[in-house]
C-alpha cells in the first residue's frame, strides 16, 4: 500500500503565516528545553528541525473538548496550546503532552482501505504508556480539564 502523508503541510510562504511569530518560551514553560531534553532521553535525538512553538491565543476558550497539542511532522512543528503555560500546570504533565506529540513523528499511522487514517495505533499507545508519568498525566488531565474548558 502506497505511503499516504500523515498530515497536511502548512503553507509557510504563506506572508501571514511568516508574520506569525509563535513564541517557545511561556511565562512558566519554555518549550525547546523540554522537547531538547525528551528527545535526548527517549528518541535518542533523533527528532532533528523540529520547531516548537505555544499555539496564538483564541479569543474564546474551548467548550466542549480540548486539543493540548497538535503536530505537523512534514513542516516539523508543533505546537501547544497556549492555555497550558500555567501556574497549575505541573511540569510533568507538559513533558507528557510534548513526549505524545513527538512519538507521532515516530510511530507510523495505520490508514485503511476506506482511506481513513488512524494516528494512535496500538503501537502508538503502546509506547506512550511507557512515558514514566503516563499514568499520573492521564490522571491530572481527567481531573483538569475542566480548568481548561470554558
Amino acid at each position: 500500500m502506497p505511503h499516504r502523508k500523515k498530515r497536511k503541510i502548512a503553507a509557510l510562504s504563506h506572508p501571514f503565516q511568516r508574520q506569525l511569530a509563535l513564541p517557545h518560551e511561556g511565562r512558566f514553560f519554555d518549550l525547546r528545553l523540554i522537547f531538547d531534553d525528551l528527545n535526548a532521553r527517549y528518541f535518542g535525538s533523533s527528532l532533528t528541525g523540529f520547531r516548537i512553538l505555544w499555539g496564538r491565543r483564541r479569543k474564546l476558550k474551548p467548550i466542549a473538548y480540548f486539543v493540548f497539542g497538535t503536530i505537523q511532522e512534514e513542516d516539523k512543528i508543533i505546537r501547544i496550546h497556549p492555555s497550558l503555560d500555567a501556574s497549575f500546570v505541573p511540569f510533568w504533565f507538559i513533558e507528557y503532552v510534548i513526549y505524545h506529540e513527538m512519538l507521532h513523528a515516530v510511530v507510523p499511522d495505520e490508514t485503511f482501505p476506506s482511506g481513513r487514517r488512524k494516528v494512535h495505533t496500538q503501537e502508538f499507545l503502546r509506547r506512550e504508556k511507557l512515558f514514566p508519568q503516563y499514568r499520573k498525566a492521564r490522571k491530572w488531565e481527567a481531573e483538569n480539564l475542566c480548568r481548561l474548558l470554558r
